[in-house]
């Protein structure tokens, strides 16, 4: 079973624009409601991908109430705390003309100590021992910044493997803890070695420095360029087939839900490869709209792996 935590749900909102004009007026073409949050999108993949999901984290007002609804109508099942602030909404507007997108995200309802606990205790109630749990996300006002530690240190002493997707200083202290899987995007990664990585071999080196301090498989997404895979046995580059673009909203969240939908039960490389096939008919869906099986499908013999483990010396 996967089990994804978002600590900092939302309702995604996304407005379509013809020609946006900044200071001007104007006029929504379309208008979209979705539950989000990185945790909820990643359980939506893997509910669509056929595989068992629960979702974990913290609702309020009616906010929450129409995340929660919209769970309910689905075959994730909801496990999360109830709070007395409201969840966040977050805007994402797409430009119809130009594609362009633009995202303003609220900071979200604050969680108090009691609430922290009741997810510690619910969480450690729902996994099992060969669970996949994702961590992913903004941490909400009043949530410590050594969050993700914890819960990878309670989660993995109970033999279930931990996928952990954040930034800043919650990623930063999460690896202390070592979790099994990290997916930081190139710019992310740029930020946790303090350096601009200028070349592939630089974002691989620094992507194996990371592994070799205790994280089993380091996952750098690189946008339309694909993603690295770096493990202790190889480094691959997979390469997404191309496809028309509608929306990237939510394409690192189908990676990893991908990802662990198929590290239950393969290689890590067919694992990538599905993801990536994955991610990309991601895109090609408009608002937060999921990747579909029947989609993911067309596009597995698209993929490219290439193995850069003979080609980078350590």
């Amino acid at each position: 079973m996967i089990i994804t935590v978002t600590l900092n749900p939302a309702v995604d909102k996304t407005i379509y624009v013809e020609d946006f004009k900044l200071g001007n007026l104007n006029r929504i073409k379309e208008v979209r409601k979705d539950p989000g949050g990185k945790g909820i999108n990643v359980s939506k993949v893997v509910a669509k991908l056929g595989s068992k999901t629960v979702a974990l984290g913290f609702l309020g007002g009616s906010s929450g109430e129409f995340v929660a609804n919209s769970l309910n109508d689905s075959p994730i099942r909801d496990q999360f705390i109830r709070l007395e602030g409201e969840t966040r909404t977050n805007l994402k507007m797409i430009d119809t003309i130009t594609g362009q997108e633009t995202e303003i995200n609220e900071p979200g309802a604050k969680v108090k100590q009691k609430d922290l606990r009741r997810l510690e205790n619910r969480l450690l109630d729902t996994v099992g021992t060969d669970d996949f749990v994702v961590l992913t996300g903004s941490l909400p006002p009043g949530v410590p910044q050594d969050i993700y530690a914890k819960l990878i240190n309670q989660v993995q002493a109970s033999g279930s493997k931990v996928i952990l997707d954040t930034s800043g200083q919650p990623l930063v202290e999460g690896l202390k803890s070592k979790p099994y899987l990290i997916k930081p995007n190139l710019e992310e990664l740029e930020v946790l070695v303090g350096k601009k990585l200028n070349s592939l071999e630089e974002v691989i080196k620094a992507g194996q420095k990371l592994q070799q301090e205790g994280v089993t498989v380091v996952v750098i997404s690189l946008g339309a360029s694909g993603s690295l895979v770096i493990s202790k046995q190889s480094i691959l580059h997979a390469q997404p087939p191309k496809v028309e673009v509608a929306s990237t909203v939510g394409a690192g969240d189908t990676l990893v839900g991908a990802l662990a939908v198929k590290l239950t039960a393969g290689s890590l490389k067919e694992a990538i490869r599905y993801a990536t096939a994955a991610s990309a008919n991601s895109v090609a869906q408009s608002g937060t709209q999921v990747c579909n099986k029947e989609g993911v499908k067309e596009l597995l013999k698209q993929v490219n792996i290439i193995d850069k483990s003979i080609k980078i010396v350590s």
